[in-house]
């Protein structure tokens, strides 16, 4: 069983900045999800938490959901760098407007999933793959992992064995959270919503 959360919104999500592996923190909105996230999470596995491990993504938006998830849940953290979020190089940071000014044509034909694999420097999707893969049949015990987005989408759809463009577009919500377990991908819904 695997409890995979994404962070909760940061200010460069608000803007519409590709964080990548950079960072920007948590806005107080994405406090209360992590909150309402560590809220709804310790009631899923109230009486359990010393069955489970807690993996975060060493990135600070992760790190810092982590820890208001570790309020309610007190587990040992282990960063794990497979969770990190899909690097696009040096457009890392970057808004689209800024991809289309500095790199001239390089988002041409690419829809809203693929831009992330066009970056001359980024991850590519086999790259990305093959690391979460590896992650997932080295999970031994109930888990608790605290990703991203895109790698997020990436983790579901390996587990349930989706094709690159079914796992690409996977929701990414920041309101609720999936568990993982016998095959299947359930959402839980934050607490009142």
């Amino acid at each position: 069983m695997i409890y995979l959360l994404r962070h909760g919104e940061t200010v460069w999500n608000t803007v519409g900045r590709y964080q990548g592996q950079k960072d920007s923190p948590l806005t107080p909105r994405g406090i209360r999800q992590a909150d309402q996230m560590a809220d709804r999470l310790s009631r899923e596995i109230g009486g359990r938490e010393s069955e489970f491990s807690i993996h975060v993504s060493p990135l600070g938006r992760a790190r810092e959901t982590a820890v208001r998830i570790r309020r309610l849940i007190s587990l040992p953290e282990r960063e794990e760098p497979r969770l990190m979020e899909v690097t696009v190089g040096s457009w890392d940071g970057m808004t689209h407007y800024e991809i289309d000014a500095e790199y001239p044509d390089a988002l041409k034909g690419a829809d809203a999933f693929e831009w992330f694999f066009r970056s001359p420097d980024g991850e590519t999707f086999d790259d990305v793959h093959q690391r979460v893969s590896k992650w997932l049949s080295d999970i031994s015990q109930p888990t608790i992992a605290v990703s991203h987005g895109l790698t997020g989408r990436i983790i579901r759809g390996v587990y349930l064995g989706l094709s690159r463009r079914h796992m690409l577009e996977l929701p990414v919500p920041q309101e609720g959270f999936y568990c993982l377990q016998d095959g299947v991908a359930n959402y839980i819904e934050q607490a009142g919503r």
